[in-house]
């Protein structure tokens, strides 16, 4: 697959194996949850759920506290607000499609994941999921191509709507795709504004800053701002397709270098995860 990559941990820097540890610690965090999902649990309990996992865990800052969406929430219907994407009493009911995304900062590190799942059977979900193996692939070959996000934005689009779906993250704001993530400063106590962590928020200013005077952007959309090639450094994409009131994606750390190798240019921080589990699966079957 194309989005394989020979990286080994004991290869990773001290800096990637934090950043992949709690990465891994939020996808285990969401396969517990999802495991204890009934009818009934709200979209708020989902993330309460959440919560209470990673900080009995040791986690206690946040990028943006825990979301939950179920039902054609998952697909993002109607949201026209940022308030809409904060979880509601929305009940899970049988067959239901659900998403968690979390991105917890443990030990300084931070990670941003999206978790899609159905309480049983939902054949629109699974196909969902399959067909977003290709755009892992497309993402990683056009990073080392070293095309502009932008470009890379209209393509992934583009693929989408060959497969007869709909790009559910341009309803995220500015409609990205993708932003950058970094350490962040361990402190006691971390105060949260709007859902985010206010000191994660703070580096990503710095980053919109910092960009700005040098001509690229932390956020990966398809308005002009994103028209430079990948900058360096660790980003948290996540494809999100849609089809009639349905929703899935994965969210996972892409790591861009300044590499000639094109190997090494880029990779995904981690090929043993969930999503990329599944399609290995359905791959031998």
């Amino acid at each position: 697959m194309a989005g394989d990559t020979k990286q080994r941990t004991t290869e990773l820097s001290a800096e990637l194996r934090g950043f992949k540890e709690v990465q891994r610690l939020s996808y285990e965090c969401a396969e517990a949850v999802a495991a204890q999902l009934r009818p009934g649990v709200t979209e708020r309990e989902a993330a309460r759920m959440q919560r209470d996992w990673l900080r009995e865990r040791g986690v206690r800052d946040w990028f943006h506290m825990p979301f939950a969406w179920f039902g054609d929430r998952t697909a993002f219907t109607d949201f026209k607000i940022p308030l809409q994407f904060f979880p509601t009493n929305r009940a899970l009911e049988p067959g239901m499609p659900f998403i968690l995304d979390m991105a917890p900062v443990y030990k300084g590190y931070t990670a941003d994941i999206g978790y899609s799942g159905s309480l049983g059977l939902n054949p629109v979900q699974d196909r969902l999921m399959s067909d977003l193996r290709a755009h892992r692939a497309l993402i990683l070959d056009q990073v080392r191509e070293r095309r502009s996000l932008r470009d890379i934005y209209e393509d992934v689009e583009r693929l989408m709507i060959n497969q007869g779906y709909a790009n559910r993250h341009r309803a995220y704001p500015f409609g990205v795709i993708a932003h950058k993530i970094d350490r962040v400063k361990e402190r006691r106590w971390s105060p949260t504004a709007f859902g985010f962590g206010t000191q994660a928020l703070k580096g990503l200013a710095s980053d919109a800053l910092h960009g700005h005077r040098e001509g690229w952007s932390p956020l990966w959309s398809p308005y002009h701002f994103s028209d430079h090639p990948p900058q360096p450094g660790l980003w948290a994409v996540e494809p999100h397709l849609g089809f009639r009131g349905t929703g899935a994606k994965f969210e996972e750390i892409l790591v861009v270098t300044d590499s000639q190798d094109p190997e090494e240019s880029a990779f995904w921080l981690d090929d043993d995860l969930p999503h990329v589990r599944r399609w290995a699966e359905e791959k031998t079957a």
